[in-house]
């Protein structure tokens, strides 16, 4: 081997590198739009049996079953908008009428209670919260800091919707869109075995992404349900946030109960810890952890049997090492990103012994 075949080697190997480093580059750089593309392709999942039902029961076409699709999504998306509205108004107005001296007096009052029932020493917390302290961490000089970043988040959230709605239609009006442009890069004599990798996917991830619809209307209408007996304030919207965060697994459940306790507790300042906050948040609680039941035993092995088709346990193992790969984000992802390697494996290596035994239920 000469020294210019060495020499050509190492520049290939360098342009290479290079050539990586600027794709990830890039793919950082539009992180943003492959997100929104995400989402989108979620949504479409969602619609997709929806659009089926309108062009093979109602004998839509594909452009009128997109349409509706897409406004029956965001219908169900102004509502929940709708719910979580009063609850802000109510925020506002409870800020606006805001008397520290009479929340500090509740709180200690609270907290005072709570020692005395669970024989806890009260000082060390009424030494520091005072109404000094309180006042000292609010300053005039942080409103406009603060509306700029509310007014901020909002049109980012406002782009990111319209994209998200706008892509999604799009997907939903041509299904193989998103399947045509990954083919692109494909070799022709691998596309047909493409295709049928994507039908199945779609086939159990719009399964998948519809059952967990189904387990948050569950937990909905059990949490809510629990609310509105015990008269909480704003049952509905905090069923509806606690039933949102069980999609976390494992974390989220135990975020939402923590709200729900908190909530159900902050409602009832001033009342008599003893006869009314600790009896009622009990029993909110008994409730919660029936619904967790429910959807432990109930409503999730019914998701993951029908849907991805995946044991319990291997489901546990694949959300614990995504929780520990990407955190939050790797636990929320870690199913369907399961789903659809296994799928692929099965199209594109289903002769190998070991594949065949893994994927032996999809």
């Amino acid at each position: 081997m000469n020294a210019k075949t060495i020499s050509q080697g190492i520049l290939r190997a360098i342009a290479i590198i290079i050539g990586i480093l600027g794709i990830l580059y890039f793919l950082k750089t539009i992180s943003t739009v492959l997100i929104y593309i995400l989402i989108a392709a979620v949504v479409s999942l969602i619609g997709r049996p929806v659009v089926r039902f309108l062009r093979n029961k109602l004998k839509f076409n594909q452009n009128l079953a997109a349409v509706s699709t897409m406004a029956l999504l965001m219908a169900v998306l102004g509502v929940l908008i709708a719910l979580v509205i009063p609850l802000l108004a109510q925020q506002g107005e409870n800020l606006s009428l805001l008397d520290l001296k009479a929340l500090r007096a509740s709180g200690e009052n609270l907290y005072r209670e709570m020692s005395q029932y669970f024989g806890i020493e009260n000082a060390v917390l009424l030494q520091n919260f005072n109404e000094g302290e309180v006042l000292s961490s609010l300053s005039l000089d942080q409103v406009p800091a603060f509306f700029n970043t509310v007014f901020g988040v909002l049109g980012n959230f406002s782009a990111g919707l319209f994209s998200v709605i706008f892509i999604s239609f799009f997907f939903l009006k041509d299904s193989v869109l998103f399947e045509n442009g990954i083919l692109m890069f494909i070799p022709a004599a691998e596309q047909s075995k493409t295709k049928e990798a994507f039908f199945r996917i779609k086939e159990l991830l719009s399964r998948y992404f519809l059952g967990l619809l189904f387990q948050i209307l569950i937990l909905f209408v059990i949490y809510s349900t629990v609310l509105a007996i015990f008269s909480v304030p704003n049952a509905m919207v905090i069923a509806f946030l606690c039933a949102l965060l069980n999609l976390i697994p494992y974390v989220g459940p135990i975020v939402g109960g923590l709200l729900m306790m908190f909530l159900t507790m902050s409602s009832q300042l001033g009342a008599s810890f003893n006869e009314v906050i600790l009896p009622k948040t009990t029993y909110v609680m008994i409730g919660f952890i029936m619904g967790q039941l429910v959807d432990n035993f109930l409503s999730q092995p019914l998701i993951f049997s029908k849907s991805v088709k995946s044991h319990p346990l291997e489901i546990f193992l694949i959300i614990l090492c995504g929780g520990l790969l990407m955190g939050v984000t790797g636990m929320v992802v870690a199913i369907p990103l399961y789903t659809a390697i296994k799928v692929v494996l099965k199209v594109f290596f289903a002769e190998n012994s070991q594949v065949k035994s893994w994927t032996k239920n999809l």
